[in-house]
């Protein structure tokens, strides 16, 4: 039992964490109604916490149209600041859908910076091309690519890329992870959303193929000695790691 404050919270790093989630059992309820979690309370403040310029609020609208996914506005805000930690001039994304994601990315790259991005549907390329059209992106600064993203990746040049973004099928998660971490200079960023797959990933009764997928993923994330890894609980769950 982790030794608590004289306000009840419990104390050490992994208690704190436990404690800001509100996973220590503190939580006060209403009479007859359950109050909503500190972890509940904290992700919907995360998540209502950015907002979106016209521009992305029209790539966003496009996207719902068609039922290609989009990030959410945090998890774009979190993409945005990783690009530009990360340096920034040469991003890699697997899952285009109608440019949100790839707005965000652009946003925290350099101005020379080269965003590379792959989907398999002609549509969403479409839109996303558009959205980034409407934004001054010049094409020097998008390449958008066409086909199974598997295919396409083995193209790319190893150790070429600051971040690579995976949102894609996540039964290809180990795939796209394998290749990601290839492409990533020294000092790179792989980033993988839906990580968390509302929730099923970390349910040790879940067997399905989407969940086994993603738990691979993330083990070989977490046993490359080269990368140094963290799980954000944005969107659908950011796994994100940083390459040696």
């Amino acid at each position: 039992m982790s030794p608590r404050s004289d306000s009840g919270a419990p104390v050490g790093l992994r208690a704190e964490v436990e404690y800001a989630a509100g996973m220590d059992g503190t939580d006060a309820e209403a009479p007859g109604q359950a109050a909503p979690s500190r972890a509940d309370s904290l992700f919907a403040h995360a998540e209502s916490s950015i907002s979106e310029d016209a521009l992305l609020a029209a790539a966003r609208e496009r996207a719902v149209d068609i039922g290609a996914g989009a990030v959410t506005p945090a998890v774009g805000a979190l993409l945005s600041l990783l690009t530009k930690l990360s340096g920034g001039k040469a991003i890699a994304e697997v899952g285009t859908g109608a440019g949100v994601s790839g707005l965000w990315l652009l946003s925290g790259m350099s101005d020379d910076g080269v965003l590379t991005t792959i989907d398999i549907e002609p549509e969403y390329l479409r839109l996303a091309k558009q959205a980034f059209t409407e934004a001054g992106i010049g094409p020097s600064r998008t390449r958008l690519i066409g086909g199974r993203a598997q295919e396409v990746l083995t193209r790319l040049a190893d150790e070429s890329y600051d971040l690579v973004f995976i949102d894609a099928d996540p039964v290809d998660q180990p795939d796209y992870v394998v290749e990601g971490v290839r492409l990533l200079r020294p000092g790179g960023v792989i980033v993988v959303h839906r990580a968390a797959l509302g929730g099923r990933a970390g349910d040790p009764a879940a067997r399905d193929a989407e969940v086994v997928a993603v738990r691979e993923a993330a083990r070989l994330i977490a046993e490359d000695e080269r990368l140094t890894p963290a799980l954000v609980p944005l969107g659908d769950g950011i796994l994100a790691a940083v390459r040696d």
